[in-house]
């Protein structure tokens, strides 16, 4: 990998600011949650009809995923700078995978699960129902989802015990950030306030993380493995 020169540091920099704001995105997501389709699709249905779903799911599920991509590209390259070339590579690689097969989860969400709701409303109970297993739910979107998910954990794994290691931010951070990706998981499988604590967690991290990269990334090219960046 070519050093990174002193014409990209700053777009370096404000590209780690990206991680704060996809991950405050990601908390505004989980404020509310859906009533289950299976138990209660009136419910449902009422909900994914409102702008408040349509909104939430553009503003902070599609462009949320955009920022987040590009700022766990800046990341991986900054942590490469910082000698976590391989890391910052798999964390890099994961996370613009994961948030990119997930975008086919949150297009299903803004636009056809609102039809579905509005077609049960609509009086159609039945078929309505039965198009939400069929749409909302099928086989081939469940496991891309799923894959989606996992490849967005692991990136927040490696690239929270790579911080860890680098030496830029105290341990504690990148062990935390670490953590963030499987609570946040195991949150969106309950559907339940897990979620906000893991995406807050987040959001800590990736500020503090893009403050001290701010004061001490030499980013005049790769340091090696295991040193410590020095401060300005």
């Amino acid at each position: 990998m070519k050093p990174i020169g002193e014409p990209y540091e700053r777009p370096l920099l404000l590209g780690l600011w990206a991680l704060p704001v996809f991950s405050a995105l990601l908390f505004v997501g989980t404020l509310t949650h859906q009533p289950p389709p299976q138990t209660d699709i009136a419910g449902w249905s009422r909900y994914v009809t409102t702008a408040e779903f349509l909104v939430s799911h553009l503003v902070a599920s599609i462009l949320g995923a955009a920022i987040g991509i590009l700022g766990m590209i800046a990341l991986g390259l900054a942590l490469a700078a910082a000698g976590r070339v391989g890391a910052g590579l798999w964390g890099m690689v994961t996370g613009v995978v994961g948030l990119t097969l997930n975008t086919a989860l949150f297009g299903i969400a803004a636009w056809a699960q609102p039809a579905i709701g509005r077609f049960y409303l609509a009086g159609h109970h039945a078929d309505a129902q039965a198009l939400y297993y069929d749409a909302a739910q099928s086989v081939t979107l469940v496991l891309t989802g799923l894959v989606g998910s996992l490849l967005f954990v692991a990136s927040i794994v490696v690239f929270g015990i790579a911080v860890a290691r680098a030496g830029v931010v105290p341990r504690a951070v990148g062990i935390a950030l670490a953590v963030s990706g499987p609570l946040f998981l195991v949150g969106a499988i309950l559907d339940d306030v897990i979620e906000s604590v893991a995406s807050a967690l987040m959001i800590v991290c990736t500020v503090w993380i893009a403050l001290r990269f701010r004061r001490g990334v030499r980013a005049s090219g790769p340091a090696p493995t295991g040193q410590r960046w020095r401060t300005r």
